[in-house]
């Protein structure tokens, strides 16, 4: 048995997860900790993530098997290896749902889509520009525009009647449109749902050309967003999509899973040989 930390370190949150599991399989989670980097050093925040993390799960850092970071984290020095963030979102997925067979991970600045089989291998993928209006960033900026929170965004969206989507394809022509929009008396919910409609044509667009079919599994932090989730389901149902898309109360974590999983299956490997 391994005992196991993955550090995700993305653009906006640092995500740590301490697994206990035996050559990467069946791993039982000790702990789990997600902590906003927003304005703070980035360094400081892992810290505190680890610290927090190691704490939940009642253990030390040199009790520790394998540290394996993920996503931005292969600057931290005591890591014992770094895995590719696709590589790590397929793992957590297959973990959290053993039925999915493709992933959709939409981060601050970038979204996703993961081909992947039955053993989280990945055989191919698809991936947004920086510059798109589809990020986790660009949502927080148009509901700190609109005067609500993040985690208010999604069930606003739901209680839509008539959605407006913005017209320009780049984030700032996207955000001229939301202030105008504003300027026109145009509802809050409307304009977030339109903003997730938009949001949406651009998700199933990624994931037909990723040729995922059958059950996807929605990860980082806009896989809590209810409202966007909405509008992806209803946009794949529109263009005729085979895709069953799934979320999990986890799902954030899946990154940090996945590493923690890939280190505990490297460590055991690792151990057999040097037993050789």
């Amino acid at each position: 048995m391994n005992l196991t930390m993955g550090i995700d370190v993305g653009s906006s949150t640092v995500k740590c997860v301490i697994t206990h599991s035996c050559a990467g399989r069946n791993g039982e989670v000790l702990a789990k900790r997600a902590d906003r980097i927003r304005r703070r050093d980035p360094d400081a925040v892992v810290e505190d993530s680890v610290a927090g993390a190691l704490t939940e799960a009642g253990v030390t850092r040199n009790e520790l098997d394998y540290i394996a970071t993920t996503g931005e984290g292969d600057w931290i020095t005591y890591r014992t290896g770094h895995f590719y963030g696709m590589t790590t979102h397929a793992r957590g997925a297959l973990e959290l749902d053993p039925e999915a067979r493709g992933v959709l991970d939409v981060g601050g600045l970038h979204a996703r889509a993961i081909l992947m089989d039955e053993r989280s291998k990945v055989l191919g993928y698809r991936m947004t520009s920086q510059c798109a209006s589809g990020s986790g960033q660009f949502l927080e900026n148009i509901s700190r525009y609109l005067g609500c929170s993040l985690a208010e965004v999604g069930q606003l969206s739901l209680q839509s009647k008539t959605p407006e989507q913005p017209s320009g394809i780049c984030a700032v022509l996207a955000e001229t449109d939301v202030i105008n929009m504003v300027s026109r008396g145009i509802k809050t919910a409307d304009i977030l749902k339109g903003i997730h409609l938009s949001m949406a044509g651009r998700y199933a667009r990624l994931m037909r050309a990723a040729g995922v079919d059958g059950r996807m599994l929605m990860t980082g932090g806009l896989a809590l967003d209810v409202g966007l989730v909405d509008a992806l389901r209803e946009e794949l149902e529109r263009q005729k999509i085979p895709i069953d898309l799934r979320t999990h109360p986890d799902s954030m974590f899946a990154g940090a899973l996945g590493a923690a999983l890939w280190g505990a299956f490297r460590s055991d490997k690792l151990a057999r040989a040097g037993a050789a």
